[in-house]
């Protein structure tokens, strides 16, 4: 099982302004129905998980360093 986190940057809030922040970088939450219709889980500015198309991200990799620092901050 992979446990590694998965991150993605905000390219586009376009009719979600109040839920995502444009170069932000947002946790991503595995979701494989959902991927197979081009959506991604993401944990959003509620705090809550949402879906949303795959057009909103860039999808990362980190390095270590970068991931740990996401996970205490």
């Amino acid at each position: 099982m992979n446990t590694k986190k998965q991150y993605a940057l905000c390219i586009n809030n376009k009719d979600y302004e109040a839920s995502l922040i444009p170069r932000k970088i947002y946790e991503i939450i595995p979701d494989g129905r959902a991927e197979q219709d081009d959506f991604v889980r993401v944990i959003d500015e509620s705090g809550e998980d949402y879906l949303y198309h795959v057009s909103h991200f860039v999808f990362l990799e980190l390095p270590v360093e970068v991931e740990q620092a996401l996970v205490t901050a």
